[in-house]
C-alpha cells in the first residue's frame, strides 16, 4: 500500500471513530503533542478559531468522550470525505479533504410491521455540516499519526454561553 493511501486511511479511521463516538480509537490516531482545532468560516476564505486547540491524543480522546453529544435512539452520524489531496515528503505528510456530515435517523418499525408495499431502508439522512479537514501527519514507528488537525467548517457555529 502506498504512503498516500495509508495517510488517507488515517482520515477514514478518524471519521469512523467520530461517527461511533469512540474517543479511544480517535485519540490513538494522534501523537502526544498533536493539536486539533476547529475553525468556523466567517467570510470568503476567512475562518476564526472556535475554542482552544485540543492537545495530544489523550486530549482528543477526552473531548470525544465528554463533549460530543451522544446519538439519540435510532440516530447516528455519517461522515463522508472526498477529493483527498495528499502530499508525502519522507516521514511527513499533508492531507486536505472535503467532508459532509449526515444526520441519520432510522424510522421505528411499527409494532404491526411495515405497511404493505413499503420497501427498502426506512428513515432519513440529511446533510448537516460541511467543510475541509486540513491535516499534517508524521510517520512514528512505521505508523502515520496526526500532528496537526484543522477542521474548517463552512458555516458559523453557535455555542451556548459564548
Amino acid at each position: 500500500m502506498s504512503d498516500e493511501r495509508k495517510v488517507q486511511e488515517v482520515l477514514a479511521r478518524y471519521v469512523r471513530a467520530t461517527d461511533r463516538r469512540d474517543g479511544r480509537s480517535q485519540g490513538a490516531l494522534f501523537t502526544d503533542d498533536a493539536t486539533a482545532q476547529i475553525f468556523a468560516k466567517t467570510g470568503h476564505e476567512a475562518y476564526e478559531p472556535v475554542g482552544e486547540p485540543i492537545v495530544g491524543g489523550s486530549g482528543v480522546r477526552y473531548a470525544v468522550d465528554n463533549f460530543m453529544a451522544p446519538h439519540p435512539e435510532g440516530g447516528s452520524s455519517h461522515h463522508v470525505t472526498s477529493d483527498h489531496l495528499v502530499e508525502v515528503d519522507g516521514d511527513r505528510a499533508h492531507m486536505n479533504a472535503q467532508f459532509v456530515v449526515f444526520e441519520v435517523r432510522a424510522a421505528s418499525r411499527p409494532t404491526a410491521g411495515w405497511p404493505e408495499g413499503v420497501f427498502g431502508a426506512q428513515g432519513t439522512a440529511r446533510p448537516v455540516e460541511s467543510g475541509y479537514y486540513d491535516t499534517d501527519l508524521r510517520r512514528v514507528d512505521g505508523e502515520w499519526k496526526i500532528v496537526a488537525h484543522r477542521v474548517l467548517i463552512d458555516m458559523p457555529m453557535a455555542i451556548p454561553g459564548t
